[in-house]
């Protein structure tokens, strides 16, 4: 028989994590948050800015098993006032930046207004 693994822990203060691997220098983006942000017209700068100035969404975060790992959702505003969503992850390397969502655009398109 199988042995159930337990997920790991969350990390208690994701917040001060993240800005920590911010000041070292310890986050990488990775290919699949590169293709989104070229997708959603987002830039490095705006993301970094969201992971400085936002919060954390909690409710937001996901296991993934693949991974073993948790993402966490970081909101904010960026400095022209849109609202983005950044998911990051931890590994021994430091910070993984996972994918970032504009949810402007995501409400402008569901009411069928893409401008």
């Amino acid at each position: 028989m199988g042995k159930i693994r337990r997920r790991p822990p969350k990390v208690a203060d994701v917040l001060a994590l993240v800005r920590k691997h911010l000041d070292d220098g310890t986050y990488l983006d990775t290919r699949h948050a590169t293709e989104r942000e070229r997708q959603r017209r987002i830039t490095l700068p705006e993301i970094l800015n969201v992971l400085r100035r936002g919060y954390h969404e909690s409710r937001k975060d996901e296991f993934k098993d693949l991974y073993d790992a948790w993402n966490y959702a970081i909101r904010g505003k960026t400095v022209d006032g849109r609202q983005l969503r950044v998911c990051v992850s931890f590994d021994a390397s430091g910070m993984l930046l996972i994918t970032a969502i504009d949810l402007n655009a995501d409400t402008r398109n569901r009411r069928g207004n893409d401008t």
